[in-house]
């Protein structure tokens, strides 16, 4: 069975930007004061990446629930996008849409897609993922939430209703306090998800759309 993430051409690319967003440093002056844009601005050059772990637990449970459409909040430079592009060319069909609201940022992941020969599954949506990703066709059946963390319950109140029944949507970080709505919305069983934190760097919430 195929695994792209082990061929040659995907490792050496997700070798190198793993390696250099290890070398990642906070500009000052950042506050979360500041609008999305002006910190997407501000932090064009940081990488801010999943961790290797939760790239290949990404790539596992999207090659075992086979989606459709796959919807990733926060592109960046295109590391967690290279793992769920791996997983639906392996699956042999789907799509992923990111969204990205740093253009220097896209022009990166797109440019590093296409050296690792996965472009053709990727669309990036540039602009506020409130309303890029409100025209995403359904049904969508795989959700990684990864950008702004005190916006990622709205990114999911946008995409609420084109998830399939059994969809996945994955929020990393979850140890940072700013995930603390979207975290409380998941684990509640009235909001319809069954909801685990899995033990991956700095935590990653795994919830299964129930309703």
């Amino acid at each position: 069975m195929t695994n792209t993430l082990a061929t040659s051409r995907v490792r050496t690319v997700l070798d190198r930007l793993f390696a250099t967003a290890e070398q990642d440093t906070f500009p000052s002056g950042v506050s979360l004061d500041s609008s999305p844009q002006q910190r997407a601005d501000l932090l064009e050059s940081v990488y801010m990446p999943i961790s290797p772990q939760a790239g290949d637990l990404i790539y596992a449970l999207v090659r075992a629930t086979r989606p459709q459409t796959v919807v990733e909040y926060g592109t960046s430079y295109g590391i967690s996008t290279l793992h769920l592009a791996a997983a639906v060319a392996d699956n042999g069909g789907g799509h992923v849409y990111g969204s990205e609201m740093s253009a220097t940022k896209i022009a990166a992941a797109e440019a590093n897609l296409t050296e690792a020969g996965l472009a053709d599954h990727v669309t990036i949506l540039r602009g506020d993922a409130r309303e890029t990703l409100a025209g995403v066709p359904g049904p969508v059946g795989f959700v990684l939430l990864d950008g702004w963390k005190e916006l990622s319950l709205a990114v999911l109140g946008t995409l609420e209703h084109v998830l399939t029944p059994g969809a996945l949507v994955l929020a990393d970080d979850t140890e940072l306090p700013s995930l603390a709505a979207y975290l409380a919305h998941v684990r509640d069983p009235a909001n319809g998800y069954t909801s685990v934190n899995f033990p991956v760097a700095d935590g990653m919430e795994v919830s299964c759309r129930t309703a």
